[in-house]
């Protein structure tokens, strides 16, 4: 165990100084006591924790910067996504929150990202909240003795304050919260924001920067492994059922979120899962149902009874955006080295809310790449302010928002990959299916899954295929256990043109949004997209 000498002067020599209590390292059951003591959460039936993030119920992407400096002012996808800052108001903010630190009392996490050794990154994250040092405990790589930590080398540094707010009329920032990324000193400052997942993302935002420097490919996936060691990756943005699908009891799991892809095959960033809980149904996702009934598991913003303290994972009073964040081992059916080798199949994922696009259809090299960048899925109605009506979203690569370099750079790493190890690449609608969201119904998630395993087994190698006329994605006419007439989207609606007027409308969308890629891409990719109408 690291001396608490050493630990006090490595804080200060990050400016941190003239604290109260420093907990560094904390065990599960102790943190618990913090967070009772500090009133931070309250302890729910069965053991879980439940805590609250204030105004922050989600990500805020138009408060993360990055300092610009010259050793990433090439590398950086500079713009809307990825805002610069000068250094100069990044040392304002910095030297305002050693000041705030000042006084307080600290908890102090070390931990790595990277199941790889050879790609391991070395974290400390210090925060003012013991309930985010469990989060930081749950998601990251934990050291397994001692003699582990003691080796522990800081790559770097997250220091999170959500109570400290930034003022923007001084500070460069766009509100209170911010989310400063500095790769020149290896410094993650984090203030405005209880939202624990602002912690995971940076960690994603430095591994997504870093890793494609060193020929890995970074991915916003999960994987799983099937008894053949056959593995497969699970592209998908929120909603998609990215989480749901890759928790397979037939597959062992590799990881939930975030991986890299090296020469030896793939592996996880992390130790822990960030699932979505909003009317998690026991029947269809027992893995993670279980999960929210654990000791150790952090659940941001469930509805509990304060009386009885049981849990309500249909209540969205708070956020439609409730997670539960807790360590992979609370999974029984995991690999937990968090390693395996090179996919054999890749499935993107998108929630089409229009209900046009096919529930799985077998892709090309070209369209793989094509899908990627688009990276689509759709917002329903009611789930923000002014949606009326689904609304398409592309977030290139599945995960722009934590996408430090070009997307070209991620998918050129992906498409050399697939034509090496010869991968089978699938994009599979778990959105709806008879009409649109308000209309039409959601795929029924035992279709999704027989679909699923017919692909992963090799059970649709041999079936008839037919190319969709919108979309130009080659559809299976048959699949094992899923009735045919599901297959072609267009068969499950009662007014044939407005499936072609829908279809035409989401093709068009594609259409547009690429050109913001094209320049980059081959013309093989380029005409891989659906027709424009």
């Amino acid at each position: 165990m690291i001396k608490k000498v050493k630990l006090m002067e490595e804080l200060n020599s990050l400016g941190i100084k003239n604290t109260r209590e420093v907990f560094y390292n904390y065990g599960t059951p102790a943190l618990y006591e913090q967070v009772i003591r500090r009133r931070e959460g309250l302890l729910a039936h069965l053991g879980p924790l439940v805590v609250r993030t204030g105004y922050h119920t989600g990500r805020s992407p138009n408060d993360k910067f990055i300092v610009r400096e010259p050793e990433n002012e090439k590398n950086i996808w500079w713009g809307k996504i990825n805002k610069g800052m000068s250094p100069e108001c990044a040392e304002r903010i910095y030297f305002k929150m050693m000041a705030y630190i000042q006084g307080k009392d600290l908890y102090v996490e070390d931990c790595y990202a990277s199941a790889e050794p050879k790609y391991k990154i070395g974290l400390r994250v210090i925060s003012e909240n013991a309930w985010h040092t469990l989060f930081t405990r749950n998601m990251f790589r934990r050291y397994k003795t001692p003699e582990e930590l003691a080796e522990h080398k800081t790559d770097f540094t997250i220091i999170h304050m959500p109570n400290f707010n930034a003022d923007r009329d001084v500070d460069c920032t766009n509100s209170e919260a911010f989310i400063l990324l500095n790769f020149q000193k290896r410094l993650v400052l984090i203030g405005g924001t209880s939202y624990a997942g602002e912690i995971k993302k940076s960690v994603f935002t430095i591994m997504n920067y870093l890793m494609p420097l060193r020929g890995v490919m970074s991915m916003h996936c999960s994987a799983n492994v099937g008894k053949d060691n056959d593995v497969a990756l699970f592209f998908g943005l929120s909603g998609t059922g990215k989480t749901t699908l890759s928790s397979d009891p037939n597959r062992k799991l590799i990881g939930d979120d975030e991986h890299g892809w090296g020469d030896e095959g793939v592996f996880n960033y992390e130790g822990g899962c960030y699932a979505k809980v909003i009317k998690l149904s026991e029947e269809a996702e027992p893995e993670i149902y279980e999960c929210t009934r654990k000791f150790g598991t952090i659940l941001e913003n469930v509805q509990i009874d304060s009386q009885t303290r049981r849990l309500d994972l249909d209540d969205d009073s708070f956020t439609e955006n409730t997670r539960a964040a807790y360590p992979l081992s609370h999974l029984l059916n995991i690999v937990e080295d968090g390693k395996a080798g090179h996919p054999k199949n890749i499935v993107m994922l998108t929630a089409d809310a229009f209900g046009v696009m096919p529930p799985i259809s077998k892709l090309t090299t070209e369209q793989a790449m094509y899908h990627f960048i688009s990276g689509y899925t759709a917002k329903v109605a009611g789930t923000e302010k002014g949606v009326t009506e689904p609304k398409a979203t592309f977030s290139t690569c599945f995960g722009a928002p934590f996408m430090a370099l070009h997307p070209s750079v991620y998918a050129k790493l992906l498409g050399e990959k697939i034509i090496k190890h010869k991968v089978n690449c699938w994009l599979v609608n778990t959105g709806w299916t008879g009409g649109p969201h308000g209309v039409g119904t959601r795929m029924k998630i035992k279709y999704t899954r027989a679909m699923l395993t017919a692909a992963l087994e090799g059970k649709l190698d041999k079936v008839e295929y037919v190319k969709d006329p919108f979309f130009n994605l080659m559809v299976p006419q048959s699949c094992p256990n899923v009735p045919a007439e599901i297959l072609n989207p267009k068969n499950t609606w009662t007014d044939k043109k407005a499936y072609d007027d829908q279809a035409k409308k989401l093709a068009n969308m594609f259409v547009e949004n690429f050109k913001e890629y094209a320049e980059g891409t081959s013309e093989e990719i380029r005409n891989a997209g659906p027709n424009k109408f």
